[in-house]
């Protein structure tokens, strides 16, 4: 009789076990294999990388040609 009355709360259970499951698991990590630990080494390689391919004119012309048009569209 005991798992009867465990079973029927389990299935009255169920629909919001359904809508907060998904919370509960996007960020659910079992286990993380971490090839290189250098943090800061990786930081300073990605701004180098920045730096010598480009990237940087590219930010800084797409910063002012956002600061020339939002100044343009602007009521006041």
């Amino acid at each position: 009789m005991e798992v009867q009355v465990v079973t029927s709360v389990v299935h009255s259970l169920s629909p919001l076990i359904d809508l907060v499951s998904p919370w509960l698991t996007d960020g659910l990590v079992l286990a993380q294999q971490v090839e290189d630990p250098d943090v800061l080494g990786q930081m300073q390689q990605a701004f180098n990388n920045f730096i010598e391919s480009g990237q940087v004119w590219a930010f800084l012309i797409g910063l002012v040609i956002g600061y020339i048009f939002r100044g343009m569209s602007s009521f006041g």
